[in-house]
C-alpha cells in the first residue's frame, strides 16, 4: 500500500470517528434539554404547591380566629400587671409541688433501698461551725447506682466441744441439696436467668465467669436437674389446683430436642411439643411433655377426669374432648384464632367484612367488665345472651354467602378460613353460655411467649429428659408471672422448705406453697 493510499485510509477514520463524536454530543445536549425543561415543570409545580400550602395555612388561621375569636379577646383582655403574674406563679409552683419531685414526671423508686448523703461545700475556707445555713430546705440531688452481680464465698468453721462428757458441735449451714456447696439463692438464680429470663445455659456460664464465678456447665446442668426433682411435686400441686379449675385454656408450642437418631435431613434433632394448660380461674399453669409427642392420647388422657370449660383453638385433639366421650368437658373456641384466619387472607372484601363482623362481638362484649361497678358474672352472662344472636346470626349469614360461592377456589385461603370457622361454630356459640369465659385464648399465647423466646435464644433441649425438667420448672415461674411474684424468692423458699422432705410427702401438703398462698404462707 502506497503512502497516499495510507493517508487516504487514516483520513477516512477521522471522518468516521468524527461524525460519531457529534452523534454522542448531540444526543448528549439532547438529554441536557430534556433534563432542563423536567427540571423547570418540577420547580414550577413545587412552587405552585408551596403557594396553596401557604394559602391553606393563611385559611387555617383566619378560621381558627373566627372560631376562637381570639383577637377580640386579645383587645378586650387588659395585660396582667405584676400581682396577677405573680398570683400566676404561685399557682403553678404550687401545681409542680403537688406532682412531686419538683414537677418531675419520672419513678422516683419509692422500692430501693435508699441510703442518705449530707454534701457540704468543698471550698477549702468553709467552716461549718461558722457558715450560717441559707435556708431549712437543702437541695435534693437523687442518683441511682447499679451493683452488678455479686458471689460471696462463705467459710463456716464448725466448732465441736465436750461438755459435761457430751459432744457439742456448731451446726452445718443448709444447702440447696445434700452434700452441695451450693446455696438456695445460687439455684434460685440459675434458674431464674434460664427459665424467666431466658437465657441458654451456656450463656448464664459465660455471664457468671464475667462476674467472678467459674461455672462449669455440667455443674449447671446437674443443679438445674436436682432443683427439678425436688420440685416435681410443687409441679404436681399446681397440676391438682389447675384441674380442680372449672374452665381452664390449652395449647401447644414447640421446641427441639436432641436425639439420638438422625432425621430424614440426617440432623439428630426432633422437634418435641410441650402442651400448656392454665387454671383460669387459679391463674396458674403447668406444663405437660410425653417424648415430645403432638400425639391426641397425650391432652385428652390429661383431661379425661377434667370437668368444665375448656378453650382452645380448633386442633383436631381439642375438638375430640367436646364429644361425647367427654360429656363433663364443653369447649369454647377462640375468637382470635379465627378471626386470624380472615385477617391472613388480606385485602379480600369478604374476607374484611367478615374481620369486622367479630370485632363487633368484641366491642358489645368490652362495654362492661366483671368486678368493675358492681357488674357481676350473672350480669356479664345476660348482657352477653342479650347481644350475641344478632351478631351471631349476621356471622353466620355471610359465612354462608362465603361457602356457597360458585366462584371461591375450594383451597384459597379464604376457603380454609370459613371452613374453619364453621367446624368451630358449635364451640363460638359455647362461649356465650357462660357470663366469665373469654372471647379467646389470649391468655395462653401470652405465655406461651416465653418458650419462643428461649427457643430463639437456646436453640434445642439436649434431651428428653432435659425438656421434662423443663416443664417442671416453667411451670413454676410462669405460675409466678401469673401472680406477679418474684421468682428469685419464692424459689429461695420453696427449695429451704422442700429440700429435707420425703418423696411421698402428701401433694395437700404442698398446696400451701403454690404461687396462690406463697405471701400468706412463706
Amino acid at each position: 500500500m502506497t503512502n497516499k493510499e495510507i493517508i487516504e485510509l487514516l483520513k477516512e477514520q477521522l471522518q468516521q470517528q468524527t461524525r460519531a463524536a457529534e452523534e454522542r454530543e448531540r444526543k448528549l445536549l439532547q438529554q441536557i434539554s430534556d433534563l432542563t425543561a423536567e427540571i423547570a415543570s418540577l420547580k414550577e409545580a413545587l412552587l405552585k404547591k408551596g403557594e396553596s400550602l401557604d394559602k391553606q395555612k393563611r385559611i387555617t388561621r383566619g378560621l381558627s380566629k373566627l372560631m376562637g375569636n381570639s383577637s377580640e379577646k386579645q383587645a378586650s383582655e387588659p395585660l396582667p400587671d405584676d400581682e396577677e403574674l405573680k398570683r400566676r406563679e404561685e399557682e403553678r409552683k404550687a401545681a409542680r409541688k403537688a406532682r412531686g419531685n419538683n414537677g418531675a414526671r419520672h419513678d422516683m423508686h419509692h422500692e430501693l433501698e435508699t441510703v442518705e448523703h449530707d454534701v457540704y461545700p468543698d471550698n477549702p475556707d468553709f467552716d461549718l461551725q461558722k457558715a450560717r445555713p441559707l435556708s431549712d430546705v437543702q437541695r435534693i440531688s437523687v442518683r441511682y447506682e447499679f451493683i452488678p452481680m455479686r458471689f460471696i464465698k462463705h467459710v463456716y468453721r464448725i466448732h465441736a466441744y465436750t461438755q459435761d462428757g457430751q459432744v457439742m458441735e456448731g451446726r452445718t449451714p443448709p444447702s440447696a441439696f445434700l452434700n452441695s456447696s451450693y446455696d438456695v439463692s445460687f439455684v434460685a438464680g440459675l434458674l431464674e436467668l434460664r427459665y424467666l429470663q431466658s437465657m441458654p445455659v451456656e450463656r448464664i456460664v459465660s455471664y457468671f465467669t464475667q462476674h467472678g464465678f467459674n461455672l462449669h456447665k455440667p455443674t449447671a446442668h446437674k443443679l438445674i436437674a436436682q432443683a427439678s426433682r425436688i420440685l416435681k411435686n410443687v409441679h404436681l400441686a399446681i397440676r391438682a389446683q389447675v384441674l380442680s379449675d372449672d374452665y381452664i385454656g390449652c395449647d401447644e408450642t414447640y421446641y427441639r430436642i436432641l436425639v439420638q437418631e438422625r432425621n430424614a435431613s440426617g440432623k439428630g434433632t426432633k422437634k418435641g411439643y410441650l402442651w400448656v394448660i392454665i387454671g383460669m380461674k387459679s391463674r396458674m399453669m403447668y406444663v405437660v411433655y410425653e417424648d415430645g409427642s403432638r400425639a391426641a392420647g397425650v391432652i385428652t388422657d390429661e383431661l379425661k377426669d377434667f370437668k368444665g370449660t375448656l378453650q382452645s383453638d380448633g386442633y383436631a385433639p381439642y375438638r375430640t374432648l367436646q364429644g361425647s366421650e367427654y360429656p363433663d368437658i364443653e369447649r369454647i373456641a377462640c375468637l382470635q384464632h379465627v378471626k386470624r384466619k380472615f385477617i391472613d387472607c388480606g385485602d379480600d372484601p369478604k374476607a374484611t367484612e367478615m374481620v369486622q363482623l367479630v370485632n363487633g362481638i368484641y366491642v358489645e362484649d368490652h362495654r362492661h367488665k366483671v368486678g368493675k361497678d358492681g357488674w357481676t358474672v350473672e350480669d356479664n352472662l345476660r348482657h352477653r345472651q342479650e347481644y350475641s344472636p344478632k351478631i351471631l346470626k349476621e356471622i353466620w349469614n355471610h359465612l354462608q354467602d362465603i361457602r356457597t360461592d360458585p366462584n371461591l377456589p375450594p383451597k384459597s385461603e379464604l376457603a380454609a378460613a370459613a371452613v374453619y370457622m364453621e367446624n368451630e361454630w358449635e364451640a363460638i356459640k359455647a362461649i356465650f353460655n357462660r357470663g366469665d369465659t373469654a372471647l379467646d385464648n389470649n391468655l395462653v399465647e401470652r405465655y406461651n411467649r416465653y418458650f419462643s423466646i428461649s427457643r430463639r435464644n437456646s436453640l434445642f433441649f439436649g434431651s428428653h429428659d432435659g425438656a421434662e425438667r423443663s416443664a417442671v420448672l416453667y411451670t413454676l415461674a410462669l405460675s409466678c408471672r401469673m401472680h406477679k411474684l418474684d421468682f428469685f424468692q419464692y424459689i429461695k423458699a420453696v427449695l429451704e422448705k422442700t429440700s429435707e422432705w420425703q418423696p411421698n410427702t402428701p401433694l395437700s401438703k404442698y398446696r400451701e406453697l403454690l404461687p396462690d398462698k406463697f405471701s400468706q404462707n412463706l
